[in-house]
């Protein structure tokens, strides 16, 4: 029994002091979400979806005020929005790199949905390397957290044993499951925003679905699909390329294309302005284009 008075009293005291840097973000119609003091200055992070107007926000603090705050900006991709209060005292989290985080160990999410914090404590129900959203977001790692009974924890710290902020808890972006951008996705996405106020990201403006390539059409033995082109935007890169609806994309660079998330995946920053050869199938024909990678509007 002192074995569990003991934790029981850690984990008060983890709750406590990590409960410093947890707010609460009014920014959807009746449904209060939670935010992570990013630092000391007023910047805050939380979760893109709990962000859904762009003025009239107000932040809940963890000494019971309330402050106005605008917004930095966001990525629905994946799912990080920042935010700016003016206040110059406030307690940051402490971050930490999931990478000693294994499937099994304790986690706690914090959250403030109304004025004062709340937790709840389970384990680590998943652990995976780099992972897409649904949305073609980028997370550096996939961290599922047994935990239920989450709502209006979205945007409050997920803690490891140690009460460091491994990654911000996240709820909706799979069904029935509560996920945590990790700190290193956080810190990347919160930096750009930052400093840009959006995410730079490259596009070619097509829309696509993937489609079983016939054998003599494969570029490879072992690439059974490509990415037939369903949209194309008027004045995009791709339209000005030539691209035309019912051509199949195979290849960028020489490098095979799937499906949209291979294609979002390779459009990344360093892409942009870049001259990219595509390899298409147009007619039941081999096909190539040049087009130059433009910045996603």
């Amino acid at each position: 029994m002192d074995v569990l008075h003991t934790l029981s009293q850690e984990l008060a005291t983890l709750v406590d002091a990590a409960g410093r840097s947890v707010v609460r973000v009014d920014a959807r119609r009746r449904r209060p979400a939670s935010g992570t003091v990013w630092s000391a200055d007023g910047i805050l992070v939380t979760t893109a979806h709990a962000v859904e107007r762009d003025d009239d926000l107000t932040v809940g603090l963890p000494d019971g005020g309330e402050a106005e705050a605008s917004l930095v900006g966001r990525d629905p991709l994946t799912n990080v929005a920042v935010l700016r209060v003016k206040r110059t005292d406030l307690i940051p989290a402490t971050w930490a790199e999931p990478d000693d985080l294994r499937v099994g160990h304790l986690v706690v999410a914090l959250g403030r949905p109304g004025r004062t914090v709340r937790a709840r404590f389970g384990i680590a129900g998943a652990i995976g390397g780099e992972w897409r959203t649904p949305h073609g977001g980028r997370f550096d790692r996939y961290i599922e957290a047994a935990i239920g009974g989450a709502s209006g924890f979205s945007g409050g710290p997920l803690l490891d044993a140690r009460g460091r902020a491994v990654g911000l808890t996240a709820r909706g972006l799979l069904p029935r499951t509560v996920l945590a951008i990790p700190a290193t996705t956080l810190r990347r996405v919160a930096d750009t925003l930052l400093t840009h106020g959006r995410m730079q990201r490259g596009y070619l403006g097509l829309g696509g679905h993937p489609v079983t390539l016939p054998a003599a059409l494969r570029p490879r033995p072992d690439q059974e699909t490509g990415l037939l082109v369903v949209a194309v935007e008027p004045g995009a890169p791709a339209d000005r390329a030539g691209v035309l609806l019912g051509d199949t994309l195979v290849a960028l660079n020489d490098q095979p294309i799937h499906n949209a998330h291979e294609l979002s995946a390779w459009l990344s920053e360093a892409q942009i302005g870049t001259p990219v050869a595509l390899a298409l199938v147009r007619a039941g024909q081999p096909h190539r284009l040049d087009v130059v990678v433009g910045e996603r509007p």
